[in-house]
């Protein structure tokens, strides 16, 4: 364990397990503190609206596991809080600043291509909070298949040649996200807005968002208060407070 490791957050490493959101979901009732649960294996991992996140060996699988106060509105700007941590750790493990950016709602860009997703779970019931599971994988040695739609995946290994232990990149993302979670507590979400609006990919560039039930062309202006994607379309400014995003 790193001697950053933040205080009063557990680190669980597992050999192999079927989704590290699952494992920490199942963990959470016995939970005294915050925890992050590594997967060296992972069988069934999961994307955004019950995807299939595929997992070859040597890629990063781990869930956040903590238990927020504030408002369901508040807890999903974790989602923020995730991608600049993410993408801190992925800077301090490469030195290239660069080389990376940040993809609403919830992906990481390695040059252009996608590395790392994000997958946000709430345990709670109703209006209470009740524990938040984050779940993270970063393509670190292979791409998982591509289907064809979005982005095509890329590796870091692939990349830029960078062979990164998953144990080794916890280590490095686990200080990097309390401090953003930190600052989240501390000053609100404007400052994790900016900081995310500056490290956003395609800003003021042309993308298509895809909702359930409509398909929507226009400008991206960036993200409100609420962390909702802010469109120009034809018919004005739209906030879009889900969607798949995919670029022109």
């Amino acid at each position: 364990m790193s001697d950053n490791w933040p205080a009063s957050v557990r680190r669980i490493v597992l050999t192999e397990i079927d989704s590290t959101n699952a494992e920490a979901a199942r963990l959470a009732p016995s939970l005294s503190a915050p925890a992050w649960v590594l997967a060296l294996r992972q069988t069934r991992g999961r994307g955004r609206r019950g995807r299939d996140w595929h997992d070859p060996e040597g890629n990063f699988a781990a869930s956040y596991v903590t238990r927020p106060s504030g408002p369901p509105q508040q807890v999903a700007l974790y989602s923020f809080v995730a991608a600049l941590a993410l993408q801190d750790a992925l800077v301090m493990a490469t030195g290239r600043r660069d080389a990376f950016a940040l993809k609403w709602p919830n992906d990481v860009l390695l040059h252009g291509g996608k590395l790392a997703g994000i997958l946000l779970e709430s345990l709670g019931r109703g209006a209470q909070p009740g524990h938040l599971v984050i779940g993270i994988g970063v393509n670190l040695r292979a791409c998982p298949p591509f289907d064809g739609t979005g982005l095509a995946p890329v590796s870091l290994m692939g990349e830029m040649g960078i062979a990164l232990e998953a144990e080794a990149f916890l280590d490095i993302l686990a200080p990097a996200f309390a401090h953003w979670e930190a600052r989240l507590q501390r000053d609100g979400f404007a400052p994790i807005r900016d900081a995310w609006l500056a490290r956003a990919a395609r800003l003021g560039q042309p993308l298509t968002a895809r909702t359930v039930t409509e398909t929507l062309e226009g400008i991206f202006e960036g993200i409100d208060a609420t962390g909702a994607l802010q469109l120009r379309t034809s018919q004005g400014l739209r906030a879009i407070p889900a969607a798949d995003v995919y670029f022109a």
